[in-house]
């Protein structure tokens, strides 16, 4: 524990730059010229051009300088370079590889705030006596992340726990981060074909103040480890006190999902993509909750075989779960009955007023989708998903103008976006997995 001598406010001391004309122009560096070269060349790679004029060495210091601009501001910048990070796998491989690692380094670390700040918080949070609810506090975090990091304790009573202590102007930062990313849409687009990121940028700015509220945070985890307790391939750490800037949760060891993506055997990598599934897919019926943050920083394997889940301030209220209809078009689709496919669509508002379609061109764009249900397992590549983005991105295909003419009615924006989020982990982690037995089991609609 280090001496009370150094909880001094120290307003020099920031965790993150504050002020919305400084973080503006951080992100404003990102040198736009040489990333909209790259952009170009994937673009003209989606579209079946060559896309050899992009050079290596510029792209791997376009990947770096994207990481140090989104990792040094964390806050809003973070959090949208994490989600990039779960759709990486969809950009072409020959491309991909200094994006890729600097990406996935969003996932789990950032620059951590000095130690002085950090008590600062614990003391507003806790108490000044907050010392004393712990027996050990380790100054140094063990992971820093968008709008906080998190530190390894051991709470009076012997347990080991997880400090997670958020950065002060984390709201400033998210609020002024959001709002600027929006001004680059464009240009980050290209960074995950096939995937639109500008909703995915008003997404988050929606549920900002959920994110930033730790004690809503704890009692969605307190849910969450009710709904999975007890079970033997899932394990949500339970909380041990909050307040709206800490919360303190059970300590639990384990392999990160980045390592296992970036080294783990078949074995591991198979079964933890089929835990993940189970989780995705059950959450709604047994907690009518659902995490909607899949990105591999949030998970981890135990030495135990099960998949552990953290980090519950993004959460999705279902009360009623997953409609069932949306099972019904999954089985439609995957049958190939276009015409009750296209009927359910519009019924649900799913395909915009007056729009004139072709029930075998919306059958065509949504069936290869469905083609992890088509067999009794499915393997996953990220092969598979740099497909599906380079046909649903191509501007001059069929499919394209298919999907711009869909609509994707608000109630079901989350649940698509962290659908399509746990698939790009589940092509990184190259996992096959029993998906059709998950999906008749937990989706309603779907097999009955």
């Amino acid at each position: 524990m280090t001496d009370s001598r150094d909880w001094i406010d120290d307003r020099a001391d920031a965790a993150m730059p504050r002020k919305g004309a400084a973080r503006t122009a951080k992100l404003a560096s990102i040198p736009l010229g040489m990333a909209g070269r790259a952009v170009g060349g994937w673009g003209r790679r989606l579209t079946g051009q060559n896309a050899d004029e992009i050079s290596a060495a510029l792209s791997a210091k376009a990947a770096e300088q994207l990481f140090e601009v989104l990792g040094t501001l964390k806050g809003g910048a973070m959090k949208f370079g994490q989600a990039l990070s779960v759709f990486e796998a969809a950009v072409p491989d020959e491309l991909a590889a200094p994006y890729r690692e600097a990406l996935t380094k969003l996932q789990s670390g950032a620059p951590p705030m000095p130690i002085r700040q950090t008590h600062r918080v614990l003391t507003e949070q806790l108490g000044r006596s907050w010392t004393s609810r712990f027996s050990e506090f380790n100054d140094q975090p063990a992971a820093a992340a968008s709008i906080g990091q998190v530190h390894r304790a051991v709470w009076h009573d012997g347990r080991e726990v997880a400090v997670k202590v958020q950065y002060p102007g984390a709201d400033e930062a998210l609020r002024s981060d959001l709002k600027q990313l929006q001004r680059f849409s464009r240009l980050f687009q290209a960074f995950v074909p096939g995937t639109e990121v500008k909703p995915l940028l008003a997404e988050l700015a929606a549920r900002m103040d959920e994110e930033l509220d730790y004690l809503a945070e704890a009692e969605n985890q307190r849910a969450f480890a009710k709904a999975f307790e007890g079970d033997p391939g899932v394990l949500v750490p339970r909380v041990v006190a909050s307040a709206p800037k800490v919360v303190v949760t059970e300590w639990v060891t384990g392999t990160p999902l980045a390592d296992i993506i970036k080294s783990g055997e078949i074995a591991t990598r198979n079964e933890v993509g089929r835990l993940l599934t189970e989780f995705h897919y059950s959450s709604p019926v047994r907690a009518h909750l659902l995490h909607t943050d899949p990105h591999p920083g949030n998970f981890m394997f135990t030495a135990d075989g099960r998949l552990c889940v953290i980090d519950f301030g993004g959460v999705s209220r279902l009360p009623d779960g997953i409609p069932r209809h949306f099972g019904e078009m999954t089985r439609l689709a995957l049958d190939g009955k276009s015409a009750e496919l296209m009927t359910l669509l519009r019924s649900w508002g799913f395909i915009r007023e007056g729009t004139e379609l072709s029930a075998d061109d919306v059958l065509s764009y949504l069936a290869p989708f469905t083609e992890p249900l088509a067999t009794e397992t499915f393997h996953f590549t990220r092969r598979w998903l740099q497909k599906q983005a380079g046909r649903v991105g191509d501007t001059r295909g069929r499919d394209f103008r298919t999907s711009r003419s869909l609509n994707l009615p608000p109630e079901y924006l989350m649940i698509h976006r962290v659908t399509a989020g746990s698939t790009g982990i589940l092509c990184q982690l190259d996992a096959e997995i029993p998906a059709r037995a998950i999906v008749e089991r937990w989706q309603p609609g779907f097999a009955d």
